[in-house]
């Protein structure tokens, strides 16, 4: 059986020295959820609650607390935070909580992104009290963590006590998340007919899958560095890929990659192009975050669909090469 870290041999609570592990970079995701009525949610949603700005209120608190974590909780050590997010989504009858935390240091950030998104929900619950006091903050989880000589670990891969040293490429090769570009769909006014579609694509296909998550066009960028902070395998996006005013999905993505993969962008257009000639608008790019592949798909059913057969040839292939397993032809 494992020993709890924080006790010593004789049982007493001990700050754990982490002094001769090696730097390097953590990441940490978790989640949460305040459960409350729909009427609490749709007043969030509209930012029409009694106290302004509810979201942005508990995002800070979030963000606040993740930088005093060493102070609430008695042995955590002190980190030099290089990014903490908080994120929101809504269901009918909760506001979903989502914190990722990301330093390089010997040790990890998963109890930053938890009182990230405690605090966050309990700051929710504040605001919301007043018409809701029966609201109840629930599931406070980890989620995912990235770094340390455990590599990568997901809250459905086998425990951390149980998992090899070192993560095996065909476990990251299955994770991914879906991010949907639309003002529409983030603000309540639009159904989501893309995100989904994506989603259970890569589920079919063994993807463990993160969302969707849905931004505004003006916040895309926001979507991804939230996208690609939880270290997937794969991200793939939809929608914002036209001419519009309002289209920023490449350049948001561009500003982020360290490796463009053109052939990719260029064989989803293509096969749009069999289609439809208005698959030739599509500025979609694609290419490496790291070791996250991103791809940009339009923001239709059908382009959708066209740039899943795309990608279903060559997929696995890529994911390979990209950790390190693949052959190169």
């Amino acid at each position: 059986m494992s020993e709890l870290s924080h006790i010593d041999d004789q049982g007493r609570a001990r700050m754990v020295d982490v002094s001769a592990k090696a730097d390097t970079t953590r990441t940490a995701v978790a989640a949460g959820q305040l459960v409350t009525t729909p009427e609490v949610v749709a007043l969030v949603r509209a930012d029409d609650m009694p106290k302004a700005d509810v979201l942005a209120t508990a995002r800070i608190a979030g963000i606040a607390a993740a930088k005093r974590t060493w102070e609430l909780i008695p042995l955590c050590h002190q980190l030099a935070l290089s990014s903490v997010k908080v994120t929101f989504d809504f269901t009918d009858t909760a506001i979903t909580i989502e914190g990722t935390a990301k330093t390089k240091g010997p040790t990890g950030v998963e109890m930053e992104a938890l009182t990230a998104v405690a605090v966050a929900g309990l700051t929710l619950h504040d605001m919301v009290k007043a018409v809701d006091p029966a609201a109840v903050l629930d599931g406070v989880r980890l989620v995912a963590k990235d770094g340390g000589k455990r590599g990568h670990w997901r809250r459905d891969s086998p425990s951390p006590a149980s998992e090899p040293a070192a993560v095996e490429p065909e476990m990251r090769e299955r994770t991914a998340a879906v991010l949907v570009s639309s003002t529409g769909v983030a603000n309540g006014t639009r159904e989501d007919r893309t995100g989904p579609i994506i989603e259970q694509w890569l589920t079919d296909r063994g993807f463990t899958v993160r969302g969707p998550l849905v931004y505004a066009d003006a916040r895309i960028g926001a979507g991804l560095a939230d996208a690609v902070g939880g270290v997937p395998a794969l991200v793939i996006t939809t929608g914002g890929t036209g001419a519009s005013p309002t289209d920023a999905t490449p350049e948001a993505t561009l500003a982020l990659l360290d490796r463009e993969l053109p052939g990719v962008a260029e064989s989803i257009r293509r096969r749009g192009l069999e289609v439809t000639p208005h698959a030739v608008l599509s500025r979609g790019v694609a290419g490496l975050v790291g070791r996250t592949v991103v791809v940009n798909l339009p923001g239709s059913p059908g382009g959708v669909k066209d740039g899943l057969a795309a990608l279903d040839p060559i997929l696995d292939h890529l994911l390979a090469q990209v950790a390190g397993g693949g052959a190169h032809e």
